[in-house]
């Protein structure tokens, strides 16, 4: 073997094993900061494949591979699954009550450890131009997420480029998505606790009407952070629990609202939390009525930077060639990746896991099922861009 065929044929002949791979850590799903068992089995294949690997408390993986005293280019899959139930018949099915790889980091995983074999087998036979890192990363699905403490703890020191790929199951298998810029939204939570005189409905004048400053809260806050925005910067503020009262003669005295916001524009998320304060504190005060704004900053959204996309590109082509590259839309989602793309260059691909005329899928269901032709694909995109 010579040269890029190396990693072709490695992952190749690595596909069944990591495919068992696969169905052993979706069948042993992980909540977030609990992913022991999973570190295990990561750690293993480190040193079976000859990685110098450092453990993360509670749980994660940073290792490396190559020469040292020039740049990194490190390689990220997240470990953790979500608390929702697995409802696929499939004999890897979940065995954890109330615990499912509803998202995809089973494959995202030993996708991973395919390119760490790869680049393993191009080491020893090739050596590599710069060091590689694989940051195998606690907590994504849980704010403010792994990503933040991996960072803390040094998992970029030295880092000038980082790539990831991310289970798209609009996507045929074979498909990687790319796209340049902004890719996935900012995400926050929103909490807002109202308190007033309450009393007697039929006596409104004499109390602070705290369920329709609520109401007003509901509608208002939307629509004006939509007039203070600038539209471009895609900003969507959605309710998703509201509680007020117990009877409908009783105007209550607390309520409360819970919604999240979500925006494409870093400059715009950075500025969200000082705003929406303001419009919640505009909005209530005719009423009387006094509100608490708990704000909990997520993630900023993921900008693909336009060499490391570039490079991206490159990688998918010396996959699986040219007929693999499709364009993707725009997400309101969160995906912590954003905090590594923040501070050094860094690109996200969406990889296809639709078996092409199968049925369709959702990511966060429990049903969700993928081809796992994909995590070879996956693994020699990975392992090409680690070699950019």
């Amino acid at each position: 073997m010579q040269g890029p065929d190396i990693i072709s044929q490695v992952v190749d002949q690595f596909a069944p094993e990591l495919i068992e791979f696969r169905r052993d850590v979706h069948a042993h799903p992980e909540l977030a900061w609990h992913e022991v068992r999973t570190t295990d089995l990561v750690a293993a294949w480190m040193d079976k494949l000859g990685w110098d690997h450092k453990r993360f408390d509670p749980t994660g993986l940073t290792a490396d591979l190559g020469p040292g005293g020039g740049p990194i280019v490190a390689l990220r899959a997240d470990l953790d699954a979500l608390p929702v139930p697995g409802l696929t018949q499939d004999p890897w099915r979940s065995r954890i009550d109330g615990v499912a790889h509803a998202c995809g980091h089973d494959v995202h995983v030993s996708a991973l450890l395919g390119a760490a074999a790869a680049l393993a087998e191009y080491h020893r036979q090739v050596g590599l131009p710069h060091r590689v890192r694989l940051i195998f990363q606690p907590a994504e699905e849980v704010m403010p997420g792994g990503a933040l403490h991996m960072l803390t703890d040094g998992a970029l020191t030295g880092v000038s480029r980082i790539f990831t790929l991310h289970c798209d199951p609009s996507l045929d298998v074979g498909q990687i998505g790319l796209r340049e810029g902004a890719i996935t939204g900012a995400s926050d939570h929103v909490r807002v606790t109202l308190t007033g005189r309450g009393g007697h409905t039929s006596r409104p004048h004499v109390t602070e009407d705290l369920t329709y400053a609520l109401g007003a809260l509901i509608t208002g806050l939307p629509g004006v952070l939509s007039r203070r925005c600038d539209p471009r910067s895609g900003v969507s503020f959605v309710w998703g629990k509201v509680n007020a009262g117990h009877a409908a003669n009783v105007i209550p005295a607390a309520g409360e609202l819970l919604g999240t916001v979500r925006m494409l524009d870093a400059s715009a998320w950075h500025e969200a939390e000082h705003l929406i304060r303001s419009i919640v504190a505009d909005i209530v005060k005719p009423f009387g009525i006094s509100a608490e704004v708990a704000y909990t900053r997520g993630v900023p959204p993921v900008v693909n930077e336009f060499a490391a996309t570039e490079r991206l590109r490159t990688a998918v082509i010396n996959a699986v060639g040219e007929q693999g590259l499709a364009t993707t839309v725009q997400s309101l989602g969160g995906e912590d990746f954003a905090w590594y793309a923040e501070t050094v260059a860094g690109a996200m691909g969406r990889l296809g896991t639709r078996t092409p005329q199968g049925p369709n899928f959702d990511l966060h269901q429990g049903n969700l099922r993928i081809d796992e032709r994909a995590i070879a694909i996956g693994a020699k995109v990975l392992a090409y861009a680690g070699l950019e």
